[in-house]
């Protein structure tokens, strides 16, 4: 069995993807600002962005790094300070992490970073036909100036000689939180809140299968550079919307449109990315070995809200 050290590993991925690592039998280890107590086969090891400090031991021991580190991209406001936390705070670990891994030795076979869909800007017409895919250049808009930067700055791993991949994630689908979470809160009261036209495309993935996605790549020795981290079938956000209001619901659901410039009163400039379409292609991916187990919408939503 291997040992996994993951950075970011008490967030929405990471914790599901530490549980699956222990339920096949692997050693986990999670970067923590604080020091905690081992559990079994998890253990915690303390790094410091500020100072640049970590662990040399975890380092040491580990034979995957999963790189999940930084701020949430939807759980506050952009203002200035924000934007500039969430690009600091993936640059900022990737680069500690790449300067422990020069400068302590180790036996790192692989390290697998996350990136997201966001590097893609919106939709054009071939992208709609065959989607985004992984030789597309970064977007200048914010997030896909961040997610170049981002991916740049775990870069210089590979250069070490060690196995890099970079996954792209989309709008991860879990119930313990991100995405769904919103998509949800209106169907409390019936109402299923469809964004905009609801004509931009979500590409998505379930959160099982994104973890998946993180384990093959660790223990696939062919796979190296960006993957789109996405399931088969992106849809619409009216599709999805309507989809989980059926699924939740029944048939007992209003589907009501909220305008634009609501979205963009309540949310700012993040609005720009909850109305951009961005069609992202896996066929990579795919073509690499892996198989999505939940690859259309209602097979995701079917088994994360069981009827």
């Amino acid at each position: 069995m291997a040992t996994y050290l993951i950075s970011g590993g008490t967030g929405l991925v990471g914790t599901r993807l530490s549980e699956q690592l222990l339920d096949a039998g692997h050693e986990v280890i999670i970067l923590s600002r604080k020091a905690a107590a081992a559990k079994g086969k998890l253990r915690y090891a303390v790094w410091d962005l500020a100072s640049q400090t970590i662990d040399a031991a975890a380092i040491q021991s580990a034979d995957y790094i999963i790189h999940l580190a930084g701020a949430g991209v939807a759980d506050k406001r952009w203002t200035a300070a924000r934007k500039q936390e969430i690009l600091d705070s993936r640059t900022q670990s990737s680069a500690l992490l790449v300067k422990a891994l020069k400068e302590i030795p180790n036996k790192v076979q692989a390290v697998i970073s996350a990136s997201a869909i966001g590097w893609y800007g919106a939709d054009t017409a071939t992208s709609l036909a065959n989607g985004f895919n992984e030789d597309a250049p970064a977007d200048s808009a914010y997030l896909g100036e961040t997610c170049r930067l981002w991916e740049e700055s775990i870069g210089p791993v590979a250069d070490l000689g060690i196995r890099l991949v970079k996954l792209r994630i989309g709008i991860v689908l879990s119930t313990k939180g991100g995405a769904l979470t919103e998509f949800k809160k209106p169907l409390t009261g019936g109402i299923a809140a469809i964004l905009g036209s609801g004509q931009q495309m979500i590409s998505w993935i379930h959160i099982d299968d994104l973890c998946s996605m993180f384990r093959y790549a660790a223990e696939n020795t062919q796979m190296n550079g960006a993957y789109n981290a996405v399931a088969n079938q992106p849809v619409s956000n009216k599709t999805l919307t309507l989809a989980l209001a059926k699924q939740l619901r029944g048939q007992w659901y209003i589907p009501v449109y909220v305008p634009a410039f609501v979205l963009k009163l309540v949310l700012g400039e993040m609005s720009i990315e909850v109305l951009k379409s961005a069609t992202v292609s896996n066929k990579k991916i795919l073509a690499a070995g892996f198989h999505c187990q939940y690859p259309s919408i209602q097979t995701a939503l079917q088994q994360l809200f069981p009827k």
